[in-house]
């Protein structure tokens, strides 16, 4: 797709010599173009390539020389989005022409759906080479852009213009962050993370303005965290691991519920609540047993750090299909 938008942007054929191909490249990576958000985004780098996290020294400034202790590499998430948004942009257009909506009057009113995906990407370890040591597990974060659609007026119904045909192909999941860490290990994934779940949460607050087709459009986001596995929830969610006695990740249910009573199973727990119960494991104010405060706060065990939308989630399905 990438050499596909290269041709489309140059309408030159991809033969040419490296360095054209390495430009034309440019504008596809995150960071090549402008934009701003509306009001400005609260703890946010304003640098944007806040790329490495070198893990024995924090931070540092460049993109291209990683040093060899990196453990993760990342796009700053506002400008992977608007990246991908002008990879889209002839497909916005047309999908305005095609709703038969003039274009210059679409300069605001625009929603992006967005799917965020992340999961192990299991052993990654060198066989035989002399790199550097790193952990030998990896984890990818990324997105795609499920749908696009505007609203002219308060009281119209929203239309949409562009909706990703093949949501789960890898050529529109976008990959913004790749760290070397084991999925399991709560505190490094949380380090990681952390400010990407702070990005996301101040883009909720603000619109992007940025220039599509010649002109300046604002686009609202909201993201749908249903691209992670039962692990990964688990393990954003702080509960105990898929072995736990509390089978599932949004209900309070125990196996042995569970298997009894297939039909009357409902979404009972939030994410707020979730933090409430990992600070009663914490302090243990009742002074119980470990079984005791288990049996309470049922199966949070560490603190939870991304909120994930109370959709259906794998177990409570099986469970409707009579297959637990």
């Amino acid at each position: 797709k990438m050499y596909r938008t290269v041709k489309a942007t140059s309408g030159r054929q991809i033969f040419q010599p490296l360095h054209t191909l390495r430009n034309a490249e440019k504008e596809l990576l995150p960071g090549f173009h402008q934009f701003e958000w509306q009001p400005a985004l609260k703890n946010v780098s304003s640098s944007w390539d806040v790329g490495i996290i070198d893990g024995l020294s924090g931070w540092t400034s460049s993109v291209d020389d990683v040093p060899a202790e990196t453990i993760g590499r990342r796009f700053r998430y506002d400008v992977a989005l608007v990246s991908a948004l002008k990879d889209l942009e002839e497909d916005i257009m047309e999908g305005l022409r095609e709703r038969g909506l003039d274009d210059s009057a679409c300069t605001s009113g625009f929603t992006v759906v967005i799917k965020e995906s992340c999961d192990g990407m299991g052993d990654v370890s060198e066989k035989h080479g002399s790199g550097p040591a790193v952990p030998e597990k990896a984890v990818r974060f990324s997105f795609t852009i499920m749908s696009i659609n505007i609203r002219l007026d308060e009281e119209e119904d929203a239309v949409t213009i562009f909706q990703e045909q093949k949501p789960n192909s890898e050529l529109s999941c976008r990959p913004m962050c790749l760290m070397f860490v084991d999925e399991s290990d709560h505190e490094t994934l949380t380090g990681i993370l952390g400010p990407v779940v702070a990005e996301r949460k101040a883009m909720l607050e603000s619109r992007l303005i940025l220039t599509i087709g010649g002109m300046q459009r604002s686009f609202r986001f909201f993201f749908r965290g249903t691209g992670y596995d039962e692990k990964m929830v688990r393990e954003l969610e702080g509960l105990e691991a898929s072995g736990s006695t509390y089978v599932c990740t949004l209900c309070d249910s125990t196996r042995a519920e569970a298997s009894e009573n297939m039909v009357l199973h409902s979404i009972t727990r939030s994410h707020g609540e979730n933090l409430e119960r990992y600070e009663i494991w914490r302090t243990n104010p009742f002074s119980e047993s470990a079984d005791e405060l288990r049996d309470r706060v049922k199966g949070v065990s560490a603190k939870p750090f991304m909120e994930t939308q109370p959709t259906l989630d794998a177990l409570h399905c099986d469970i409707g299909n009579a297959t637990e």
